[in-house]
């Protein structure tokens, strides 16, 4: 009759190769003696991946500009061969397009880290709602602010970049974390490092990519955008420090408390030993 796992046992790691070190001797043993099961070897799966990457099309196309709606026009230019002007113009709305799905996708993030903060509370020395609130609406601020770039250059916003499609794919893992509810608050900051650390880099990029084509119009509001997202780094940064330092200094004080109650207890469990045996004594 098979019995229900204790919470104890479901949470024993045991996917260490080490915890049984005479099945993991014919685990690897049986991995020695058995052959592969496809005809071939790594030289013929380098030879397909080549293949793959020489038959492969590119992700998604550049977009174009779009003239008081002229889409057809775009569609003709790009067929025909855009100027070299076009096509700077065509790589600064992909990186645009880039930062704003990159944006919409940080207010989400945020939105998944405030719902895990209101559920588990404010821990000390780690973000407050408040806190988490205002780099979500910092980073919303953003994302219209492209928006409006965009716009103004004769873009249009809701088209999905080839670099826009590539971050999505990134920073799907990072949201996988993020809404996990197994995961901690530490565990989700760490997380969040990594957004922000992409963040900050991808608004640099787009910073040098605007200046060297010429539009200087932009770097005030780009600008204004890498401090905030600054901000929201060394802010993340230094949560997850904290949280981090807390709990490495929390375990020995949590060690000592149980290894004085075994002391305490095997003391208690002596004193009715002794007793005992005097009792018996006597009689």
């Amino acid at each position: 009759m098979k019995t229900q796992a204790t919470e104890q046992e479901m949470l024993l790691n045991r996917t260490g190769i080490m915890t049984n070190p005479e099945l993991s001797a014919e685990l690897i043993q049986g991995a020695k003696e058995a052959e592969p099961s496809p005809d071939g070897d790594l030289d013929d799966i380098a030879a397909k991946r080549a293949e793959y990457v020489e038959e492969a099309l590119p992700i998604g196309s550049k977009p174009m500009p779009v003239a008081e709606g002229d889409i057809t026009g775009a569609a003709d230019a790009e067929a025909e061969g855009a100027t070299d002007a076009g096509q700077a113009l065509s790589l600064l709305l992909d990186k645009l397009g880039e930062r704003l799905a990159f944006e919409r996708q940080g207010t989400r993030l945020y939105e998944g880290v405030i719902q895990k903060c209101e559920l588990i509370g404010d821990s000390e020395g780690g973000p407050s709602v408040a806190d988490l609130r205002h780099i979500h609406d910092e980073e919303m601020e953003h994302f219209k602010m492209l928006q409006r770039v965009i716009t103004e250059m004769g873009g249009d916003a809701t088209v999905q970049t080839p670099s826009a499609d590539i971050v999505g794919v990134l920073s799907h893992g990072i949201l996988q974390v993020v809404s996990d509810p197994r995961t901690t608050m530490a565990q989700t900051l760490q997380a969040m490092l990594n957004a922000e650390l992409a963040d900050n880099d991808g608004w640099q990029m787009l910073i040098t990519l605007a200046t060297s084509l010429g539009r200087d119009d932009l770097e005030e509001d780009f600008e204004k955008a890498l401090e905030s997202e600054q901000e929201h780094l060394e802010n993340v940064r230094g949560w997850l420090e904290t949280l981090t330092l807390s709990e490495a200094q929390a375990l020995p004080a949590a060690e000592d408390d149980a290894a004085s109650e075994r002391r305490e207890h095997e003391s208690r469990s002596a004193k009715k030993k002794s007793s005992s045996s005097r009792k018996k004594k006597k009689k």
